[in-house]
Formats: C-alpha cells, sequence, structure tokens
C-alpha cells in the first residue's frame, strides 16, 4: 500500500471507497486522474475522457487506485473533455 500519487500507472484500475469500479487510469495530468475513453459511459459522454481529481486519492494497493470518496460522490467530481486521442 502507498498513498504516494506517483506510484499510480496507466491502466490501473480506479475504485471509490466502496469498492465499485470508478473507470481505468488513462494517466496523470497535473492534479488529475485522466480516465481511459474506454470508461467514458454512453450517450453524450461517449467518446470523452473524464477526470478525477487526485485530492480524491487514497492509496494505490495491489496494482489498484483506491479513492477516499466512494463511487457515486467520485463520479460527481468527474470532469470531462473531447479529445480526439
Amino acid at each position: 500500500m502507498t498513498t504516494d500519487p506517483s506510484k499510480i500507472r496507466e491502466h490501473m484500475e480506479v475504485i471509490g471507497a466502496d469498492g465499485i469500479h470508478v473507470g481505468t487510469v488513462d494517466k496523470v495530468v497535473g492534479d488529475r486522474i485522466k480516465l481511459t475513453k474506454a470508461d467514458s459511459g454512453m450517450g453524450k459522454h461517449k467518446g470523452h475522457h473524464h477526470y478525477v481529481p487526485l485530492a480524491l486519492f487514497a492509496e494505490v494497493e495491489e496494482g489498484k487506485v483506491w479513492l477516499s470518496a466512494n463511487s457515486d460522490v467520485a463520479v460527481t467530481f468527474e470532469e470531462e473533455k473531447s479529445d480526439p486521442t
């Protein structure tokens, strides 16, 4: 277990404090975790990268990124950005 955000790696699963999948790490950009487009959702959310603030990061354990907030709360903090890549 580590609370060092520099240990967050591409393709790690992001999980809320309640144990529910929030997304998959694309990379860390500044003070946010960028999630892969595959976890972007459906409808108007499809094809967008979503970002979770590093402020919600709790730890990396067993190759997974755990957040300090439950999944339903974490997704309300997500930001999205249209991105062609």
